[in-house]
């Protein structure tokens, strides 16, 4: 059976106006922000505002519900039917934002990485009181990195209220989002069953930026330490259900991930398709033809390379779709989730560090962006779990295995 792998003609103004914004708003400011770190692009205030009146009437990129109630307007009559709703939409807008500028799409209000965590684990009710929010997730701490069960932060209930204490490192947009979702145990004897995910107002008692990383890519991200010292928040802003089942796990808070690892996925697909474009407009100044009807090995070795490189790209943009198509779809992503981030994440940095070799003095000097994409790129293959901890990930798919049973 034949597959149509051509999106949805109703995709077409989102990826329009993400990409006309991508072109006429972050590639102009893209060098200038990169040099003035931690300064706050006011450029994008009136793109988010734009964007908050399309989102209202369902033609831009998901807000904080992750395309939810889209979703639901979208359902299809037919039982079985394809969807292409919110997940689908926020990808391809971010890959075309990306193609202008990923610390500036990093940096969109009312877009950031909590605002997924919210519509992956959030109840119907939450959805409505945190849908005008921009969320920042704040999920690493001095002692761990990739592996998220080793959260330390606690929140104890008390009352009515959680106390949470803790230290979170890392945090993309801590010190710019009006909340973040923050991981934290209920009960540390329980393991990892017991963390939940809570969203905190950042101007609220308790809560302290401590500082803001000065970094090698993405320099217009703010990204903070922040500290959470007896941190009280109403028990309701416990994202989910408060209920600590030890069979299941922590695979309700770890569904964040199933939504957040194909976005990511698709920031990189942005980026590798902007340096990719690039390289071939040099390739083809040069006099260097990339001739598709002849084998790579007959042909300029720069010219092989950038065939092997596209052929990586497109299968990263397949396999992010494929992963998205079963998001909106309410498929078990997982594996697809994290094959989709591998790629995608490995394709960019090879993509951009090769484009920068190529171009020789070119590419190395700030005249072009592409050294800036290639420091950029890194950050695509770190966050949201690195290269090891997607291929363990995807064994413990493949081979049906525990985390227990394969670390």
């Amino acid at each position: 059976m034949a597959i149509n792998l051509e999106l949805p003609r109703k995709l077409n103004t989102t990826i329009d106006q993400a990409h006309q914004a991508a072109a006429e708003i972050f590639r102009p400011i893209s060098r200038k922000y990169d040099l003035a770190e931690h300064s706050y692009p006011v450029e994008l205030d009136t793109l988010a505002s734009l964007y908050d009146g399309l989102a209202e009437t369902g033609q831009a990129g998901a807000g904080a519900d992750g395309g939810r109630s889209q979703e639901k307007k979208a359902k299809p009559e037919r039982e079985g039917a394809n969807i292409n709703g919110g997940n689908m939409q926020s990808v391809m807008n971010v890959i075309e934002t990306c193609w202008g500028d990923v610390g500036l799409t990093l940096s969109m209000p009312y877009q950031g990485l909590g605002n997924s965590a919210i519509a992956a684990v959030a109840t119907d009710e939450q959805l409505k009181r945190f849908g005008k929010v921009w969320a920042a997730m704040a999920i690493t701490e001095p002692s761990f990195g990739s592996d998220s069960a080793a959260v330390t932060a606690t929140a104890t209930l008390d009352g009515d209220e959680y106390v949470i204490n803790g230290e979170k490192i890392f945090v993309t947009s801590g010190s710019r989002a009006t909340h973040i979702v923050v991981w934290a145990s209920v009960d540390r004897s329980l393991g990892r069953a017991a963390i939940k995910s809570f969203v905190v107002p950042r101007e609220h008692p308790g809560v302290e930026v401590v500082r803001l990383e000065h970094k090698l890519g993405i320099r217009v991200s703010d990204t903070a330490v922040i500290r959470f010292e007896n941190c009280r928040i109403p028990k309701e802003n416990l994202l989910g259900s408060p209920e600590v089942d030890t069979k299941k796990g922590f695979g309700g808070v770890m569904q964040t991930f199933d939504n957040t690892r194909p976005l990511v996925a698709g920031m990189a697909i942005g980026v590798a398709r902007a340096a990719l474009e690039e390289l071939r407009r040099i390739l083809e100044e040069a006099g260097i033809e990339i001739d598709y009807d002849k084998p790579a090995e007959n042909q300029h070795a720069a010219a092989a390379e950038f065939i092997r490189m596209e052929s990586d790209f497109e299968a990263a943009y397949l396999m992010t779709i494929r992963a998205t198509w079963m998001a909106d779809n309410k498929e078990p992503n997982s594996l697809q989730a994290s094959m989709a981030k591998a790629k995608a994440g490995r394709t960019v940095t090879d993509v951009t560090n090769k484009a920068v070799e190529l171009t020789g003095t070119l590419g190395y000097s700030e005249r072009l962006l592409l050294e800036k994409w290639a420091r950029d790129s890194k950050i695509l293959d770190i966050f949201e779990g690195t290269q090891q901890i997607q291929q363990l990930i995807i064994a413990r798919r493949v081979l049906n295995k525990s985390s227990a049973e394969l670390k």
